[in-house]
Order: structure tokens, then sequence, then C-alpha cells
């Protein structure tokens, strides 16, 4: 199993930081000049679907193998084309139909060690309660007349 990448990688060559295919690379480097062509092809800017949609497709699929550290790499590159935490918990939550658990317990582990490197914004707070109006604000609307009783009106 190739080493869990924590960060993503800056190089070209190697943009998911995976380490073992930087050592594949130079064994073979133009076997390795192909895989980036191919790579650059299937998951680069060109193309109908955008980088965001492609990696969430690749993500679901690597989860549903059970490879964890690829689905952190491609979230990590998910994020950097705008994806949000929402919409990589609903890529995991549907590689889950075809999947199964295993895809499930994996994207959300991978989801929370990315959270856990601090992936994410905070929260922000939750808007405040509205507070009560106290007993000496004035209601809104004058209250109705209260009605007459019978037999009560005033003598003249």
């Amino acid at each position: 199993m190739p080493a869990k990448t924590t960060k993503q990688s800056k190089d070209i060559h190697n943009p998911y930081g995976y380490s073992d295919m930087d050592w594949a690379a130079a064994l073979d480097p133009a076997y390795a000049a192909a895989r980036t062509e191919v790579r650059r092809l299937s998951m680069g800017e060109d193309g109908t679907l955008s980088v965001k949609v492609k990696e969430l497709i690749v993500l679901g699929i690597l989860a549903s193998r059970g490879l964890q550290y690829g689905v952190e790499a491609h979230m990590r590159r998910a994020l950097d084309y705008g994806a949000t935490k929402d919409e990589l918990f609903e890529a995991i939550k549907a590689a889950a139909v075809p999947g199964g658990g295993v895809a499930y317990s994996v994207g959300v582990r991978a989801l929370q060690a990315l959270e856990q490197d601090g992936a994410f914004p905070p929260p922000s707070p939750p808007p405040p309660a509205p507070s009560q109006r106290s007993k000496a604000t004035p209601p809104l609307s004058a209250p109705p007349p209260a009605p007459r009783r019978r037999g009560t009106a005033a003598k003249r």
C-alpha cells in the first residue's frame, strides 16, 4: 500500500503526492511521462466536466475500492477546484449506493482526516436566537376594546 499523503503535491507530474509514483518515475521516466499525459487528458481542465466533478467521481470509485489514501488525495484536489465539505460528503453518500459500507466508511474516515488536518474553514456560529420582547415593550397594535355588558350603561 502506498504511503498515505497528508498534503497535496504541487508537482505537475504527481499532483496527488503519491510517493510511490515518484519512485516508479525514476525507474522509467518515459512511462511516467506517458502516464502524466493520460492523467492530464483524463483529469485536467479540458473537457465537458469540471475538474471538481471529475475528482468527485474518482473519489467515489476509490472509496468503493477501500483506498482511503487515494480518497483523501482526490478530496484535496476537489477542494482546490472549489468543492465544499458538503459536496465531498454527498459524493461519499452517493458512492455508498453501489460501493456499500466500505465506500461509506472509507469516505467518512477520509473526510474526517481532512477536517482534522484543517482542510475546512471553521463552521460559522449559528445566528443569534430572536430575543423575546420585554414586558415593557408596547404591543405592535392596540388590543380591541372590551365588549360592553348589557345593563351596565351609564345613566343619564
